[in-house]
Formats: C-alpha cells, structure tokens, sequence
C-alpha cells in the first residue's frame, strides 16, 4: 500500500458522516409552534430582562422574569443559573427578534397537574418552603404552582400565629388536586402524625420491663386505666392488676389524675403493660429488708418515707 493510499483511506475515517450532523439536521427542520413544550437551556441571566436560552434550534429562547414562577418573592438571580435545564412553553415562535418566547411558568402548570395527581396517589412527600400567611392558612409554591395548606393540616397542635411558619422549609404531601379549578392543598399533619407514631414506638421500644416509676391515671375503663408513664408514653394498668382486692370496676381504687407508682411488666408491639400490684410488692419487699426504723418520741417504731423512696430501685 503506497503513501497516498494511506493518506486517502485516514482523511475518509476524519470525514464526518450524515450521522454525525443528525441532531442539527433534524433541529434545523424542526418547526416551532405555540404550545411546543420544549427542553431550554440556560444560556444567561439578566434581573430585568429575564432569561436566554438554547434550544438546539437556530432560533434562541427567551424567558421573562415573571414567566418563571407565580411567586411574588421570585429572585431569579438566585433561581436561575446558566447551564439549568427547564421544560418551557412555547408563547410566540417569533418576537419580531428572531426569538422564541417561552414561558417556564405555563409549562409548569401545564405538566404540573398531573405530576401532582401522581404525587397524591404515591404519598410522596415534598420539600416545600412557606412563602406566605392568608386567612385559614399558608401558602407555598411547589415546582412553581401556588399550593394551600390548611393551618388544621401545618402542624399537630394549634397553631396560633401562622406568620411564624413564613420562610420556613417543612415536608407535606398532596391531598387534593383540582386541575380545572387549579387548586392544589397539601398537608403537613400526615407525615408529623407518622414521625411522631415512629419515635413513639423507638422510645417504647428502649422502655427496661420490670422498671418501676411514677405515672398519672389519664382515664378509667371499664377493664383497667391507663397511665401516662412520661415522655408521651401510656401503658394498660388492666384492673386485676390494681389490687390484690377483687374490683368491679378501677374507679373503686382510682381517679382520673392521681399519682401512682408502677412496675412495667410487658412492652409488646408498642404497647405496654403496667402493673400497680407488682409495685407494691417491690416497695413491700424494700421496706422489709432495707428500709431504716427510727422510733418516735412516745417509743412506737416507724417507717422514714424518704428512706423508704429512697431505696427504691427504678430499673
């Protein structure tokens, strides 16, 4: 093979093919109209005349300020960033310019809803920050599109000043979506409820049986009470296990409010069972074996509460 051949078969494997020019062919013959949703990317930012972007077309796209979002607190010099990918929306397919005009905020809505329908049907959770106080709640912009969120539905427990969740970041899920109307409300509560139910069971689960310690009596049933043992844990004082004496009902020896003393005697599946019985025969046996006597004046012997208390093993 001589020299020239050789130069001849490497120029062939430098030239570029059709194939190489697809995308720009195919861009080229492409013909823009309004509606289009196209991928925009960030070419420039300008914090009075908007966006450029580059739409692999022959034409550049540009974005205004308030063709980004319905937020009013909107900066689009902290948003925008060249080199961002946005879906957009084709307004105009010629500005007079040479420009196409598009709007990311349109497009948003446009794919937005039923992303959301989808989002309410997975559970899924959203990072949202608060922009807003209005009247019965707050308001947020999830991907842009203006969201409620019912101050029943912010937190657990009352919320008594809705202004203190403002500029706050907080994890909601989508509970109704209205498309037609273009209403979307999410909730906080749902999610609370869960992480709270979670580290309620952690916080059981690390509970030592046969640990006795002080609770107060929340309510009286017709098969026992329950005791709030602290830390927002209750436990089931069953009744045959209030007394050693046979009770037709709890109330014969307790009260909603009153201080008990308790031994835990189950945790199982989040639940714990409590026993006054059991205690009792701890305190029993402690004052027999280590309880101090003292004498009163008149010579009768008796027992020291705090020495008493104070010899009580709690774990």
């Amino acid at each position: 093979m001589d020299e020239k051949t050789v130069n001849t078969e490497a120029m062939e494997e430098k030239l570029p093919s059709m194939d190489d020019f697809k995308e720009e062919l195919e861009a080229s013959f492409k013909r823009v109209k309004t509606g289009d949703i196209m991928k925009a990317t960030i070419v420039s930012v300008d914090e009075l005349e908007g966006a450029v972007a580059d739409l692999n077309y022959y034409a550049p796209g540009k974005i205004a300020v308030d063709e980004f979002s319905d937020d009013p607190k909107f900066a689009i010099m902290e948003e925008v960033h060249p080199g961002d990918v946005v879906d957009a929306i084709v307004l105009r397919p010629d500005d007079g310019a040479g420009n196409i005009v598009l709007s990311v905020k349109q497009a948003g809505q446009e794919l937005a809803w039923d992303k959301f329908a989808t989002y309410e049907k997975e559970r899924k959770t959203l990072s949202v920050q608060i922009k807003e106080a209005v009247n019965g709640g707050v308001i947020c912009y999830p991907e842009g599109i203006r969201a409620f969120i019912p101050a029943s539905k912010l937190s657990l427990t009352y919320v008594e000043d809705l202004k203190t969740f403002v500029g706050k970041k907080v994890d909601a899920r989508v509970i109704n979506v209205d498309a037609e109307n273009k209403k979307l409300v999410l909730s906080c509560k749902e999610i609370l409820a869960e992480q709270a139910h979670k580290e309620k069971e952690e916080l059981i689960e690390r509970i030592a049986v046969g640990s006795i310690v002080n609770g107060t009596v929340e309510s009286l049933q017709n098969y026992g009470a329950f005791v709030n043992i602290g830390d927002g844990v209750s436990g089931l004082l069953h009744i045959s296990q209030i007394s050693n004496k046979r009770l037709a009902h709890p109330k014969e020896a307790l009260k909603e409010g009153q201080e008990v003393r308790v031994k835990i005697i189950k945790v199982e599946k989040g639940k714990v069972s409590l026993s006054m019985k059991e205690a009792e025969t701890v305190l029993d046996k402690d004052m027999d074996t280590k309880a101090p006597v003292e004498y009163s004046d008149n010579g009768s012997a008796s027992t020291s509460l705090g020495s008493l208390f104070k010899n009580i093993k709690l774990n």
